[in-house]
């Protein structure tokens, strides 16, 4: 069985993008990016571990930090939260999130929210972060030759974005959550 050792955040990125100027903002060993042009946003990406316990016959759940080197095995479920913080006077139109699924990790379909209650519109590649829609598609040839258009499978989903169709108010924090399975 393979085991896999991640340092939080370590090989993951979140990218920014603030209307018309496009910033990217590396989340490594210190926890935070901040994207500095005419504005200022703050960046945290997080993540915890699944835990299912029997409490009393019945399975509880709960989100266990990843902290520092953690030990994970194939098959375990990781969730990822990354941070916005707009530490402005003034609220920031056009914000966009996009975060790749770390190598090793399976987007486990569905499980990208967010914590606005704005408009906000989630998008996913599949194609190494060229193009996002909401729903990835793939053609499928089948053994009569025929060519379908199939749901593209959770395996090679490869990023995920969120974009904030409202502005983002002054001194607030959004957040953009999902969750992976390890390979």
């Amino acid at each position: 069985m393979k085991r896999f050792s991640i340092a939080t955040g370590v090989g993951t990125i979140a990218f920014i993008v603030l209307s018309q100027t496009p910033f990217l903002g590396n989340h490594w060993e210190t926890g935070i990016a901040i994207a500095q042009a005419p504005t200022q946003v703050q960046l945290r990406l997080n993540a915890d571990k699944k835990v299912v316990k029997q409490v009393q016959g019945t399975q509880k759940v709960s989100w266990e930090p990843l902290q520092g080197k953690a030990l994970i095995q194939p098959g375990e479920v990781l969730r990822y939260t990354v941070t916005a913080v707009n530490n402005n006077n003034t609220s920031i139109k056009n914000l966009t999130i996009n975060q790749p699924v770390p190598l090793g990790m399976v987007y486990i379909l569905n499980s990208a929210t967010t914590t606005s209650d704005k408009s906000v519109k989630m998008t996913y590649s599949i194609d190494g972060g060229h193009s996002f829609v909401e729903k990835p598609v793939v053609k499928v040839t089948l053994l009569n030759g025929k060519i379908e258009t199939k749901p593209a499978p959770a395996t090679i989903y490869t990023h995920i974005r969120w974009n904030f169709e409202t502005p983002l108010p002054a001194k607030t924090t959004v957040k953009g959550i999902y969750q992976v399975q390890v390979r």
